[in-house]
């Protein structure tokens, strides 16, 4: 991707472009967006205790979802239902000119979390770590990654969020929470 759609950019390179210097925003975020939710069902869907009953009896062709298939359409419909949600946010605020600038920064974010879920990917497949330290290890990650993620949000230098207080509010509880707390819900429970 860095390659063909972002001028043969180093990894560094891209981290530190600044908005008004950089192209293809959109397919970026889009692939990047598909490589996080895919390395993030691969990792979280060795955690999964059972596939639901309801989901196992819809079977496509004799085929059934195993771990890895509900998890990858759990995430991905949670993450791009998210994503439009948050087109209709800007939009319905009255900041539509600052999304563009939303799904760049959010694009070098999940870029970097991508990152590591690679190499948490590695770690969990290739050494042996007990399941309850590793899912220990994963959900702690993810609530560091996630308030790391919000601290970005709040402080970017392009003030990504809505000025008003009370927009961002509503913005990290009904966009970034409540997200969470639906996925949690849907693989766990």
């Amino acid at each position: 991707m860095l390659l063909s759609l972002q001028r043969e950019s180093s990894v560094r390179e891209f981290l530190l472009q600044k908005f008004p210097d950089s192209s293809n925003n959109f397919p970026s975020w889009v692939i990047i967006s598909f490589v996080f939710v895919l390395l993030f069902s691969t990792l979280v869907s060795q955690f999964i205790p059972i596939v639901p009953r309801k989901i196992s009896e819809v079977q496509i062709m004799g085929y059934e979802l195993n771990k890895f298939g509900f998890t990858f359409l759990a995430v991905s419909g949670i993450y791009f239902s998210k994503n439009i949600l948050s087109y209709l946010y800007y939009a319905g605020t009255g900041n539509s000119k600052k999304w563009k600038v939303f799904y760049f920064a959010a694009s070098k974010i999940y870029f970097v979390f991508s990152i590591i879920l690679m190499v948490a990917c590695v770690v969990k497949y290739f050494y042996d770590i007990a399941l309850s330290v590793a899912f220990d290890l994963l959900v702690g990650g993810f609530l560091v990654l996630f308030c790391f993620k919000l601290i970005f949000y709040f402080f970017h230098r392009n003030d990504i969020l809505p000025q008003k207080w009370y927009y961002k509010i509503l913005y990290i509880c009904t966009l970034q929470i409540t997200p969470v707390l639906v996925l949690w819900k849907i693989l766990f429970f």
